[in-house]
């Protein structure tokens, strides 16, 4: 509680610092056969962007772009294979330049559409890891406003995109699991099998599993620590949960003896896992739970726009976090994030914007609603961005 504590009294103190010396601002990107663009040189000409245009104009797109920089397969999770541009030459590519002078780049894979790779700097990094050490980029999109009614898939994988934007190897641990696990289930389903290999693959999910699942618990921890400590304010204060075995059993012990444990389990499961053709223990087992930090009461149970304030609530604190965290701000990318929310909480989010100078890219089909950004403005439409007055 009290490390806690002192991470929350330092989080101020970390912003403050940052906010003198801002970091890896996007200063150019460059789209080639990309979705709706068949090719856009764009150079951003403030920290926070506002794009507006009707539906369909591709706004979306260019939000999309950024989020592609970071591994990952960005805000919409869209198959590679469905990028690039139809009717172009079946390839597409993204690149960014940072006042820095970072370079990222990414793009389809020659003969692998559903592949892509990265450049960093223009030389193949070994890991994707090495990107995401680079540069960190946050999202909020509608499809996010379902979080609280999602299935817990959705919400598990929400989670870990909090984590990744910190702790960019906790991708290799989920991987490195169900690579495992799918292994395991091959064996399991197709008896004699060698007891030995199983359980050399129990060993290896136990080992990614404790470590995935104790990647999430403090996440939350530090992200509850910063809302706590008013890093989202003015938005609802939100508490964050993990409903999940392995957490629980790592709160009461050791992680290499939570690991023995989950061993022993699986060991125990084969047969139920064989009939039921999955793992029955592991971070696929994970909800995150979200309640309101002054009632507990859980936010499914609040209205449409309640929930909509506590979801940016909660980016805006993982923004904070990742600043503090890093000693850079990520890129907020906000598609329609003022649907639902009412005039007073519009200007909360442009206050909250501002005051913690978070480079922000945002959408919307009016450029009115958002009177009193202090933004570059920009009208989209057909491929084609057209500067517009601003505020």
């Amino acid at each position: 509680m009290q490390a806690g504590l002192l991470r929350a009294a330092r989080l101020g103190q970390d912003l403050e610092e940052l906010q003198r010396n801002p970091k890896t601002t996007l200063t150019r990107l460059i789209l080639s056969d990309f979705r709706s663009y068949a090719a856009l040189r764009f150079e951003p000409q403030a920290r926070r962007l506002v794009f507006a245009g009707p539906n369909g104009a591709g706004k979306t797109n260019l939000l999309e772009a950024a989020s592609l920089l970071v591994p990952g397969r960005g805000l919409r999770g869209a198959r590679f294979s469905e990028l690039a541009r139809q009717g172009g030459a079946g390839g597409w590519a993204v690149a960014a330049r940072f006042d820095n002078g970072l370079e990222i780049g990414t793009g389809a894979v020659e003969g692998a559409p559903d592949r892509r790779e990265f450049r960093l700097n223009g030389v193949k990094p070994r890991a994707q890891s090495e990107v995401a050490e680079q540069f960190a980029a946050v999202w909020l999109t509608p499809q996010m406003d379902r979080l609280f009614t999602d299935t817990t898939s959705g919400r598990r994988k929400f989670l870990d995109r909090l984590v990744i934007a910190l702790e960019p190897f906790h991708a290799r641990e989920i991987a490195a699991f169900e690579s495992a696990s799918a292994q395991r289930n091959r064996l399991l389903a197709e008896p004699p099998f060698d007891p030995a290999w199983v359980a050399a693959l129990e060993d290896s999910m136990a080992r990614h599993a404790v470590a995935a699942v104790a990647a999430r618990a403090a996440l939350i921890a530090r992200l509850n620590a910063t809302l706590a400590a008013g890093g989202a304010d003015p938005f609802p204060r939100v508490v964050l949960g993990l409903a999940c075995p392995i957490a629980q059993k790592l709160a009461e012990a050791p992680a290499l003896d939570v690991e023995e444990w989950l061993r022993a389990a699986l060991r125990s499961a084969r047969r139920a896992d064989a009939a039921a053709k999955a793992a029955g223990y592991g971070p696929q087992k994970t909800d995150l739970l979200i309640m309101d930090a002054l009632t507990g009461r859980p936010a499914v149970l609040s209205s449409t726009g309640q929930q909509k304030a506590m979801l940016i609530g909660i980016v805006l604190g993982h923004a904070a976090m990742i600043a503090a965290a890093r000693g850079e701000p990520s890129l907020l990318l906000l598609d329609e994030p003022l649907v639902h929310l009412d005039a007073e909480r519009r200007q909360a989010l442009f206050v909250a914007l501002e005051k913690a100078d978070f480079p922000a890219w945002l959408t919307g089909t009016d450029l009115e609603v958002f009177k009193g950004l202090d933004a570059a403005c920009y009208r989209v439409q057909g491929g084609v961005l057209t500067v517009q007055p601003g505020f």
